[in-house]
């Protein structure tokens, strides 16, 4: 399973036919999904040779030229489309939508099609933005008035509902998969999603008749709340700590704000389709990245007359900047060694490596105290955000053991510089996602003793102090691969076919997870190992 190849093949379907000049016409969903999956040259060899929004109103009209429109079919696009269809800009139009289409829809466009110009309606279901081979997103930011929680954080907004269901149904109709569903017993967010998606999966039969396999696919529905612990840790491997120092926003990265940084540098993009380098290293650890960084440069200095030592980060910069000819031929090479600078700068800037070792011992059980918390929380050297990460690891460490200590560091936190309404967020997660929240404890003896006997353990294991900490996410898949997830904790949403008595002990070959309220670059770093782990044993 490859969902960035399953949203390719979808767009490279869309706009090869009809063999003419074409225009692409998107919306604010759809853009994203194109952009990390093509490239403009592709495009282009496509005679694609123009892109724009379907809401810009100021568009020229080109009758000479076919229109290729692939949009999400939200009530603000279809109104858009409909005055497109009204007046139309172009001779013909290919409608493709990233979902289902409802009946009502498909009879508005039609109305609207008076001038008889649509040639073909289709649904290509790239609802989803894939970031990894085996990572999806869906692109939703909660804020106040789109928030994923309803009047309780463990009851649905109704609109994050129905985004999320539109989510799923894409990714498996994408992967050609109809699983069985499993959830997470603790909450009731993740029945109420398994439950809407079984429903639409048996109200369109037609559009899940795909060919039966020995063991049916798994969809494994899971809540961030049972495990807060993992998006609290800092990251050390390289596309991980890119989003989480700097930010990945749909395969591109903003450095104008970096120090020094060169003109064509400041926004640039990063997916593991166009950058050979960032494909063979995104889950590098940092100190095997700056390794391999050094015989990259090397590789490029080989072709160029210049003999000086490069030992550093800082010599890979000088290297470039001295020899302007290279900058043209190692553009790639120039990004990276930019990026790494300023991740490299940041760490030291920041001290993330002190709070680093603090936050594994925490979240493993290795170790890390109240008083090196402490002392943390007091150094002025210490971002306030990482503080406050800091004490939040803490509290739900030892929630019910040590009180009085998260009371202190609170105080400390407001005395070091934190907000107090920052501050206060400690209880938040507390009753978000405390011990009384969870579904497992992650922190029992019996728990980080399991973690170690993990036959998983073996994927490149444990490589520093730094990368202790595995995700509850690799236990829960382990058990689930062997046939050994319980259904009391991972019960079947009811009137499934195919779940028998025996469903349970079943070892799938195909396992789709989604979890409500966000992953991370961790969890697919695992989801990577499992699959190559798996690919390597032949199964």
């Amino acid at each position: 399973m490859d969902v960035f190849k399953a949203v390719e093949t979808y767009i490279t379907k869309m706009v090869s036919s009809p063999s003419a000049v074409k225009v692409l016409l998107l919306d604010s969903h759809t853009t994203p999904v194109v952009s990390l999956t093509t490239t403009q040259s592709t495009l282009l060899s496509y005679q694609v040779y123009l892109i724009d929004r379907i809401d810009n109103r100021k568009r020229d009209r080109m009758a000479h030229m076919k229109c290729i429109c692939f949009l999400r079919p939200t009530p603000e696009t279809m109104d858009a489309l409909a005055e497109e269809l009204r007046e139309p800009r172009y001779g013909e139009y290919y409608l493709y939508f990233s979902t289902i289409l409802t009946k009502t829809a498909i009879e508005r466009l039609a109305e609207a099609d008076e001038y008889e110009v649509v040639r073909e309606v289709q649904e290509f279901f790239a609802d989803y933005a894939p970031l990894l081979p085996c990572l999806f997103s869906l692109n939703h930011v909660s804020t106040p008035t789109d928030s994923l929680y309803g009047s309780s954080p463990n009851t649905w907004n109704p609109a994050a509902l129905e985004r999320s269901v539109q989510g799923v149904l894409a990714v498996l109709l994408s992967l050609k998969k109809k699983p069985i569903i499993r959830y997470e017993k603790m909450s009731g967010m993740a029945k109420k999603l398994g439950g809407e998606i079984l429903h639409r999966i048996q109200t369109e039969q037609t559009l899940f008749d795909f060919r039966l396999t020995q063991v049916p696919p798994v969809l494994l529905i899971l809540d961030r709340r049972n495990d807060p612990v993992t998006p609290l840790l800092s990251q050390w491997t390289y596309q991980a700590m890119v989003h989480e120092l700097l930010g990945i926003h749909n395969g591109r990265v903003d450095l104008s704000r970096v120090p020094d940084i060169r003109p064509e540098l400041k926004d640039i993009t990063l997916t593991l389709q166009t950058d050979p380098f960032f494909s063979h290293n995104h889950l590098a650890t940092f100190g095997d990245l700056g390794m391999n960084l050094k015989t990259y440069v090397a590789s490029y200095q080989s072709r160029s007359v210049s003999t000086a030592s490069i030992n550093s980060i800082t010599d890979m910069k000088r290297f470039i900047e001295e020899y302007p000819e290279f900058q043209k031929l190692g553009g790639n090479v120039s990004k990276h060694v930019a990026l790494v600078g300023e991740l490299s700068r940041l760490v030291g800037r920041d001290s993330l490596m002190d709070v680093g070792e603090v936050e594994q011992g925490l979240a493993s059980g290795s170790g890390a105290d109240f008083k090196a918390v402490q002392v943390l929380v007091m150094n002025p050297s210490i971002q306030p955000f990482n503080k406050l990460r800091l004490v939040m690891l803490y509290a739900l460490r030892y929630q019910k053991q040590a009180a009085s200590n998260i009371a202190t560091l609170i105080s400390a936190l407001q005395e070091s510089g934190v907000s107090q309404e920052d501050a206060q967020l400690v209880y938040a997660v507390l009753n978000m996602a405390g011990a009384d929240q969870r579904q497992d404890d992650l922190f029992s003896i019996e728990n980080i003793l399991a973690k170690g006997r993990s036959a998983l353990k073996g994927l490149k294991g444990v490589e520093n102090v730094y990368m202790q900490h595995r995700p509850h996410l690799s236990e829960t898949l382990e058990n689930l691969i062997k046939g050994r997830l319980k259904d009391t904790s991972y019960p079947f949403i009811e009137n499934q076919k195919g779940v028998g008595p025996n469903s349970v002990l079943q070892k799938p070959q195909d396992v789709i997870v989604f979890m409500i309220g966000g992953t991370t670059y961790e969890e697919a770093r695992i989801v990577s190992l499992i699959n190559q782990e798996l690919v390597g044993n032949g199964t």
